[in-house]
C-alpha cells in the first residue's frame, strides 16, 4: 500500500505492502525495498526502526493487556452491476443484499471519499449554483466527464468509476473508485484536485478542505436543486435542531472498505465504531462558527449527535452476539425514510419506514412494491459512525487540508484490512464497555485527544493504534 510521507517541501507517496495471512494475496504486491525503508526512516523518524521490529512486540503488549474477544466484520466498495428484482422483494432478499457484498480478500478495495467547500476568492463568499455549474460543466469538457442531470440542472459528472457530486450546500465530494492500492487513491485525489483548480482558478474560485464552515451563516449559503435535498431540509428541524447545519455547514473525508464473510463484516464494523472517535479525534478540524471559535475541535461531529437519532449514532446492538446482515436489515427497514424516485422524481416519504414499503403499504406509494434501487437509495439516507452496505464506511472524520486526505485510508487499510491488527484492536476494545463508548462518541468532539479515558487520556490508546496502523501497512504479516 503506500503512505504519504513529507519529502522537503512536497508529499509522496511511499510504496509497502499490506500486512495479509500468509497464502493470502495482499492487496499490493512487493514487499518493503530499501530505498522505501529509508524514504519511511525520514518521514517517521527513528521510531521507525524500532516500530517495523517489533510489530509482534507490539501486537502481544497489546493482547496482553487485554483480554480476548472474538468478534465478526465485512466490507466492500460499491457494486457496479445493477442488482435486478425479478419478483417481489423480501426480508431475506435485502438481507442476501448485504451479504452479497462479500469478497476474497484479493478483492478487496479502498474507496475513499472528500468534499469541500467553494468560494469566490475576492469576496470569501460561497459559489452559487450557476457558478458550480460552470465549474461542472468545465470540468466535462476539459477533462471528458460524463454530465449528471436532474431535469434540465447539472448536479454532477462520472468517469468510470469514480463521480463528483454536489452536497445540500454546494459542498463540492468526490466519491473516489474502488481502487486497489493507497498509490491509486492517492494518485486519484491528485488528479481530482488538480482537475478542480484548473478550471476554478479560471473562474476566481478557490477550495477549503476544513470540517466545518468556519465564515457564513446558514443563510448565506445556497441549496443545490436536488428533490431529495427539499425533502430533507423540510424534515430535519423536526427532529433534530442541528440537521440542517450539517446538510449546509459539514464536509467530511470517509474510507470504504471490504469485508469478506459476516464474520469478518461483523470484526470490522465492531473495531470501526469503537476507533472511530479516535479517527474523530486525530482529523478534528472544525473549531470555528461564524468567524469565532465554537468551543469545539470537531464541530462537525458533534452536529451529527442532534441531526436525527432515528439514524446516526454509535449502533449499540453491533455489539450484540446476534449480531449480523439480518440485525442491521431490520434496524434500517424501520428507520423512517426521507422519499422514493419515480418517473424521475423525488416523493416525500418521511415519517414512513421501509418495512410499511416491503409490505405495500407505504403511505405515499400506495400498493407499490420497492426495488433494489429503493433499498439502495434508502440505505444512503441512513448516518452511523460506521454505515454497512455491500463494503463499510467509517465516517467520522473532518474534512482537511488536501496532503491529509490520503492519511485517512492508510489509517483504517492498516487496522482493518490485517488480521493481526484488527485482532489486536478487538482485544484492546473488547470491555469497553457501551457507555464508554458513548461517553468517547460525545466527549471527544470537545476535548479530542484530551478526553479522559480510564486511567490516562483517549491520546494514549490513539498512540497504540496509530502503532499498530502503521507497522501493519509497511511489514507484512
Amino acid at each position: 500500500m503506500a503512505l504519504l510521507s513529507q519529502a522537503g517541501g512536497s508529499y509522496t507517496v511511499v510504496p509497502s505492502g499490506v500486512c495479509s495471512k500468509a497464502g493470502t494475496k495482499a492487496v499490493v504486491s512487493g514487499g518493503v525495498r530499501n530505498l522505501d525503508v529509508l524514504r519511511m526512516k525520514e518521514a517517521f523518524g527513528s521510531s521507525y526502526s524500532r516500530s517495523l521490529s517489533t510489530k509482534s512486540m507490539l501486537l502481544h503488549s497489546v493482547k496482553r493487556s487485554k483480554r480476548g474477544h472474538q468478534l465478526i466484520v465485512a466490507a466492500s466498495p460499491p457494486t457496479e452491476e445493477a442488482v435486478v428484482a425479478t419478483e417481489p422483494l423480501t426480508r431475506e432478499d435485502l438481507i442476501a443484499y448485504l451479504a452479497s457484498g462479500c469478497k476474497t480478500k484479493d478483492k478487496y478495495r479502498i474507496g475513499t471519499e472528500h468534499e469541500k467547500f467553494g468560494f469566490e476568492v475576492n469576496t470569501l463568499r460561497p459559489m452559487k449554483y450557476d457558478q458550480i455549474a460552470e465549474l461542472l460543466n468545465g470540468i466535462a469538457e476539459r477533462f471528458e466527464w460524463e454530465k449528471v442531470m436532474e431535469g434540465d440542472k447539472i448536479i454532477g459528472l462520472k468517469q468510470g468509476k469514480q463521480s463528483i457530486s454536489l452536497e445540500p450546500g454546494g459542498q463540492f465530494e468526490l466519491s473516489g473508485a474502488p481502487l486497489e492500492t493507497l498509490h491509486q487513491t492517492c494518485a486519484e485525489v491528485n488528479s481530482h484536485l488538480y482537475q478542480v483548480k484548473a478550471v476554478a482558478e479560471e473562474m476566481g474560485i478557490g477550495f477549503l478542505g476544513i470540517g466545518f464552515q468556519p465564515k457564513w451563516r446558514r443563510e448565506d449559503i445556497p441549496i443545490m436543486p436536488k428533490g431529495r435535498y427539499d425533502i430533507m431540509r423540510n424534515y430535519m428541524p423536526k427532529v433534530g435542531t442541528l440537521g440542517l447545519d450539517m446538510m449546509l455547514r459539514t464536509c467530511t473525508v470517509q474510507v470504504n472498505l471490504d469485508f469478506s464473510s459476516e464474520a469478518d463484516m461483523i470484526r470490522k464494523f465492531r473495531a470501526g465504531l469503537a476507533l472511530q472517535p479516535i479517527a474523530t479525534a486525530l482529523f478534528a478540524n472544525s473549531p470555528f462558527t461564524e468567524g469565532k471559535p465554537n468551543g469545539f475541535l470537531s464541530m462537525r461531529s458533534h452536529i451529527w449527535t442532534d441531526t436525527d437519532k432515528d439514524r446516526t449514532g454509535m449502533l449499540p446492538f453491533v455489539f450484540d452476539d446476534s449480531f449480523g446482515f439480518e440485525q442491521y436489515v431490520d434496524y434500517a427497514l424501520d428507520v423512517p425514510m426521507y422519499f422514493a424516485y419515480r418517473k424521475n422524481k423525488y416523493i416525500d416519504c418521511t415519517g414512513m419506514t421501509f418495512r410499511q414499503f416491503l409490505a405495500g403499504k407505504l403511505p405515499c406509494l400506495p400498493g407499490e412494491l420497492p426495488s433494489y434501487n429503493d433499498w439502495e437509495n434508502h440505505l444512503t439516507t441512513i448516518f452511523p459512525e460506521v454505515r454497512l452496505k455491500r463494503y463499510l464506511e467509517m465516517r467520522g472524520a473532518d474534512g482537511g487540508p488536501w496532503r491529509r486526505l490520503c492519511a485517512l485510508p492508510a489509517f483504517w487499510v492498516g487496522l482493518l484490512y490485517d488480521d493481526d491488527s484488527l485482532q489486536a484492536i478487538l482485544d484492546l476494545t473488547a470491555d469497553w464497555t457501551p457507555a464508554e463508548r458513548e461517553m468517547l462518541r460525545n466527549k471527544v468532539p470537545v476535548t479530542g485527544l484530551k478526553t479522559p479515558f480510564r486511567d490516562g487520556l483517549l491520546k494514549h490508546v490513539a498512540e497504540d493504534v496509530l502503532k499498530l496502523a502503521k507497522v501493519c501497512l509497511y511489514e507484512p504479516s
